[in-house]
C-alpha cells in the first residue's frame, strides 16, 4: 500500500489505512436500605470521561486490539475514557477477509474489554471507499452493491445492541471546491448507494445511532462540507435513517481549528442530527497545542447536540502522526498540557440544558452502612427531557468484593449510556453491577459509577448488595 500522505487545503487527503487511519462513565447503588439523594450538580470530574459524562457526553480514544496487553495502554485506557472507537479491526478487510467468511475475534477483544469495563463502542466502519479486501476491490457494479449491503447487514447484525454510534459511511465525498462525491467503485454503483448503506444499518441494529463520517468538514465554509451538509438535510427530509454527523478533525499548523468550528457543529446540529468528533488530533506541542484542543472542547460544549469526542489514539506514540506528537498523553503515559487543558475546558461547562424544576434537597444519609453491607448516594442533572445520574458506593465496616445496585426508573425513562459499571435493563427495575476494577472496596471506602438517560431520573430508594 501507498504509505504516502497527499494534502489539500493542508489536511490529509490519502493514508495509508491499517492505521491509525485517518478517516476517520452510574456508580453502585448500595445496601439493603440507603436514600437516595438528588443534587442539582456533581463535583468536578478527574478524568476525560467521568467529567464529560457529567456534561451529558462521552470522551472516547481509538484502540487497537494489539495494545490490549499493554499495561500502561490499558491504564490510561481504563482511567480516563468511557468510550471506544476500534481503529482498523471492524473495518471491511478486518472483518470479512474473504466473501462471505467474517471474522470478528479482534473487533470482539476490543468490544467485550469496553462493555467489561462500562464503556460504550463506536463502530468504525461499515462501508468505505478504501480497505476493502481484494475480493471487493475487484467487484462492481450490483454485484458490488449487493456484497456491501451484505456487509453492513451482518457485521452490524453480529454486533447489534452493543454499539452505539456505527459511522455507516465513511469519507464518500471528494475533496476540493467541487463539493461532488468521491469518485470510488461504492459511488460507481448508483448515487443512491449511501442511502441504501443506512436503510440496511437500520434494519440490523435498530437501537444504535447512524452516522456519517469524514475529514475536511470542519470549516463550514468548504465545498466539502457544505455538500455533506445538503446530504444530510436532504436524508432528514426524506426519512433516511440518519442519526448523527462525525467530524474526524484532525488539524496541525497547516489546517488549524477554524475559527468557525462551533459554527459547523452547529449547523449540522440545526437539521436535527447529533454531532460528533470522531477520530480528533492536534499536532504540536506545549501551550499552542494544549489551547486548541480547549478551543475544540468547549466548541463541542457549546453545542447542545455535540454528544462526544473521540481522539484518535491514547499516547503520541500510538498515533498515525506520531512523528507530529497529536495526542494527549506522551509515549511513556504522561499528560500532557493538552490533557490539562481538555480536562480544563471540560469541568469549566457546557451547555446541558438545567431543570426546569428545582432538584430536592435531600442531604446524603449520615448514617453509617451496616456491617459487611454497602450505602449508595445519587447525585442528579436534569434538565426538559433528559438527566444523568452518579452514584457513589460505600462500602460498611468490613471489605466487600463486589456489589449490585437496584433502581427503579418512572415510567417513560430510558438508560441510554452507563460507565464504570454493567448495566441489566434499560427501563423500569435496572440493576447495575461492579465491573473489573471497582468491584473490591476496603471498609468504609468508596467508588461511583454513573448512567444517562432519557425521560425523569429515579426518585426513589435504591437496594444494594455485596457480593
Amino acid at each position: 500500500m501507498d504509505n504516502t500522505l497527499a494534502r489539500a487545503n493542508g489536511r490529509p487527503v490519502t493514508r495509508w489505512r491499517p492505521r491509525v487511519a485517518l478517516a476517520s462513565v452510574v456508580v453502585g447503588l448500595s445496601v439493603a436500605a440507603t436514600t437516595l439523594a438528588v443534587a442539582s450538580g456533581a463535583a468536578a470530574g478527574t478524568t476525560l470521561g467521568a467529567s464529560a459524562a457529567e456534561k451529558g457526553r462521552y470522551f472516547g480514544a481509538a484502540v487497537a486490539a494489539n495494545k490490549l496487553s499493554d499495561a500502561t495502554y490499558v491504564g490510561i485506557l481504563n482511567r480516563e475514557f468511557n468510550s471506544v472507537t476500534p481503529e482498523n479491526e471492524m473495518k471491511i478487510d478486518a472483518t470479512e477477509p474473504q466473501q462471505g467468511q467474517f471474522t470478528f475475534a479482534n473487533a470482539d477483544r476490543i468490544v467485550n474489554h469496553a462493555r467489561a469495563n462500562g464503556m460504550q463502542v463506536r463502530g468504525h466502519t461499515l462501508a468505505w471507499h478504501s480497505q476493502q479486501p481484494g475480493w471487493m476491490q475487484n467487484m462492481s457494479g450490483s454485484a458490488l452493491r449487493q456484497a456491501m449491503l451484505n456487509h453492513v447487514t451482518q457485521v452490524a447484525t453480529y454486533y447489534r445492541g452493543k454499539i452505539h454510534s456505527w459511522d455507516v459511511v465513511n469519507e464518500a465525498f471528494a475533496d476540493g471546491g467541487s463539493g461532488a462525491r468521491r469518485d470510488s467503485n461504492l459511488q460507481r454503483t448508483g448515487n443512491d448507494w449511501i442511502e441504501a448503506a443506512f436503510r440496511a444499518a437500520r434494519a440490523a441494529d435498530p437501537g444504535a445511532k447512524l452516522c456519517y463520517n469524514d475529514y475536511n468538514t470542519d470549516d463550514w465554509s468548504h465545498a466539502k462540507t457544505q455538500a455533506v451538509y445538503a446530504m444530510v438535510r436532504d436524508f432528514k427530509q426524506r426519512g433516511v435513517p440518519i442519526d448523527c454527523v462525525g467530524l474526524q478533525s484532525h488539524f496541525n499548523a497547516a489546517s488549524p481549528v477554524p475559527g468557525n468550528y462551533q459554527t459547523t457543529l452547529q449547523g449540522f446540529a440545526d437539521l436535527g442530527v447529533d454531532v460528533q468528533i470522531t477520530e480528533l488530533d492536534i499536532e504540536g506541542s506545549g501551550q499552542p497545542q494544549a489551547d486548541n484542543y480547549g478551543r475544540v472542547v468547549r466548541a463541542c460544549l457549546a453545542v447542545a447536540r455535540c454528544t462526544g469526542i473521540t481522539v484518535w489514539g491514547i499516547r503520541d506514540t500510538d498515533s498515525w502522526r506520531a512523528s507530529g506528537t497529536p495526542l494527549l498523553f506522551d509515549g511513556n503515559g504522561n499528560k500532557k498540557p493538552a490533557y490539562s487543558a481538555t480536562l480544563d475546558a471540560l469541568n469549566s461547562g457546557g451547555t446541558t440544558p438545567p431543570p426546569t424544576t428545582a432538584p430536592p434537597s435531600t442531604p446524603p444519609p449520615t448514617t453509617p452502612p451496616p456491617s459487611g453491607g454497602c450505602a449508595a448516594t445519587v447525585s442528579l442533572n436534569s434538565w426538559n427531557g433528559g438527566f444523568v445520574a452518579t452514584v457513589r458506593v460505600t462500602a460498611g465496616s468490613t471489605a466487600i468484593d463486589g456489589w449490585a445496585v437496584a433502581v427503579t426508573l418512572p415510567g417513560g425513562a430510558t438508560v441510554t449510556n452507563t460507565w464504570n459499571a454493567r448495566g441489566s435493563g434499560i427501563s423500569g427495575a435496572v440493576t447495575f453491577r461492579n465491573v473489573e476494577y471497582n468491584g473490591r472496596l476496603s471498609a468504609g471506602t468508596t467508588t461511583e459509577f454513573g448512567f444517562q438517560g432519557t425521560g425523569v431520573g429515579p426518585t426513589g430508594t435504591p437496594t444494594c448488595t455485596p457480593s
